[in-house]
């Protein structure tokens, strides 16, 4: 019998540290639009496979703002001028705060501060726990531009034609760069540079050092530029022209382009050799990363301008036929769909294995399972980071007092 128990004590103290370690591998947040800094658009989260709706939240506008997730929240902005902060597990509102504008600029997280432009051509940073603003820089026109946080520095364009370095944490100016035309462009920082688009007026991408604004290069499309996507040496970017580019991210070199059947207003994601970018002519493209060739393509029933996001060989995009798709990221079959009030222009986000997006129908959606996995505890793996060290020293503390009575009784028997 107490060899039984101490058995169980065993496979317990196995069973809790494995436990742990598969919690902790699926722990991913999606802290800015596209995922991070250089814009990948690709997540190593689970995702959902079936729309099952856990939560939809009303917000009291439009949201075309993409979500970012951090610890267990959600920030996520709306056109009645507000940033909402909601529970990522019930969406429960949390706060919120109000702006001067309309919002379209999607929230960044990081050390604690949530920033994010608006159109009254102010750039906000809020503290994440509470809402309360904690200071804003005001630029001479709108700010739609989602910020890129990285070093300890804020980037993000303005409709003034300026992109701005920002300190992070106060605010302070530390430079900025004028460009041939707005940028409604988000910024993409890589290598210790900064890619960023310009307006149809200008119609280029720039490249510029990220510490002190110098140009490095540009490079001329013929139309206005979306957010570009650095990844492995090479910048990903769509252009009115209906064209997306391949860049070469140190030159500026021209490496290939592919014509898609309509504009290009959204942001290329990069995964496992493939760039799968949206276009207006209804279509959601993968073609090789390496020459352009196409892939695959999958037609839906309106105008796309949502960014793809990537993960667990899935690939999610909202349409502006109202819905958002998930399709097999290798074969561009359809997996599922979910209709929501209006427009899709948000682009999606994937975290602890759920993807979260808003709609033109004024709410913000998440998609994933209703229930924890069979013979599990629901823990938001988010959270594991702060539990980690409990969960490892409870399986060690099993086994080594299992190893102990064992050892103890061993020795009894032999005296």
């Amino acid at each position: 019998m107490a060899s039984r128990i101490m058995l169980t004590l065993l496979l317990m103290g196995m069973l809790t540290l494995e436990c742990h370690v598969q919690l902790v591998e699926a722990a991913d947040a999606w802290p800015m639009f596209h995922h991070d800094s250089s814009r990948s658009g690709y997540s190593t989260s689970t995702a959902p496979n079936t729309n099952n709706t856990i939560w939809n939240s009303q917000t009291g506008g439009g949201v075309f703002s993409s979500p970012a997730v951090v610890d267990d929240r959600i920030f996520v902005a709306s056109w009645d001028g507000k940033v909402y902060c909601l529970n990522a597990t019930t969406g429960i509102h949390i706060w919120n705060y109000t702006t001067g504008n309309w919002v379209w600029s999607s929230p960044a997280v990081a050390y604690g501060l949530v920033y994010m432009g608006a159109r009254d051509n102010n750039f906000y940073a809020f503290n994440a726990t509470t809402g309360t603003k904690v200071w804003n820089y005001t630029t001479g026109g709108w700010v739609d531009s989602s910020p890129a946080i990285a070093d300890g520095k804020v980037y993000v364009g303005s409709d003034d034609s300026k992109v701005y370095c920002l300190d992070a944490l106060t605010g302070a100016h530390l430079w900025n760069y004028t460009t041939g035309g707005g940028v409604y462009s988000s910024p993409a920082v890589a290598y210790g540079r900064v890619y960023i688009g310009s307006s149809f007026y200008d119609s280029k991408v720039y490249c510029l050092d990220a510490l002190t604004g110098a140009h490095l290069w540009n490079y001329t499309t013929g139309g206005g530029l979306h957010t570009p996507t650095v990844v492995e040496g090479r910048v990903y970017v769509g252009s009115r022209d209906h064209k997306v580019y391949a860049i070469n991210a140190t030159t500026g070199e021209h490496i290939w382009n592919y014509t898609t059947g309509g504009m290009i207003e959204s942001c290329p994601a990069v995964a496992d050799g493939l760039v799968f970018v949206s276009s207006q002519d209804r279509k959601v493209y993968s073609l090789n990363a390496t020459i352009g060739t196409k892939v695959w393509n999958y037609t839906t029933g309106g105008g796309v301008c949502s960014s793809p996001a990537v993960a667990h060989g899935r690939v999610y995009v909202g349409s502006n036929d109202y819905n958002i798709y998930c399709l097999n990221a290798e074969t561009g079959l359809y997996v599922w769909s979910y209709t929501t009030g209006s427009n899709v222009t948000s682009s999606p986000a994937v975290a602890d294995g759920k993807v979260y997006v808003g709609s033109l129908d004024n709410k913000v959606y998440a998609f994933g399972p209703s229930s924890p996995p069979v013979g599990g505890i629901y823990i938001p793996v988010n959270k594991l980071g702060l539990l980690a060290p409990y969960i490892a020293l409870a399986s060690t503390i099993i086994v080594a007092t299992a190893a102990t009575a064992i050892y103890v009784k061993r020795k009894k028997k032999r005296q």
